[in-house]
């Protein structure tokens, strides 16, 4: 099995297990499919483990969906609130901006 650390800017993640596995699974009466073991595992996949899910044509796309860290989402919104002051943007603007935003998605 091959590893990789990835690396996110100033953040490391661990090392994680990129493989690729051919199997087969079924469907069963209530829509529910079995994860094999060997992914569950390398993923650390618990119950209750939350996805999104995309199909495309007969395809279909499962993206595993990890709470945030704390840490990581103040650092993020550190950072973004230092660019925000460098462009001259305040609260006001922010405010009109999401506003303006969530207007066009009506």
């Amino acid at each position: 099995m091959l590893t990789s650390d990835v690396s996110l800017g100033k953040i490391i993640l661990p090392k994680r297990r990129l493989f690729m596995l051919s199997t087969m699974t079924s469907l069963s009466s209530k829509g529910q499919i079995v994860l094999p073991k060997e992914i569950r595992q390398s993923l650390d996949l618990q119950a209750g483990a939350r996805f999104f899910i995309m199909c495309e044509g007969d395809n279909i796309m499962l993206k595993l969906v990890r709470e945030p860290d704390p840490q990581e989402f103040w650092a993020m919104m550190a950072k973004e609130r230092e660019w925000a002051e460098s462009v001259g943007m305040n609260q006001t603007d922010i405010t009109k901006a999401i506003k303006s935003v969530r207007a066009s998605h009506k």
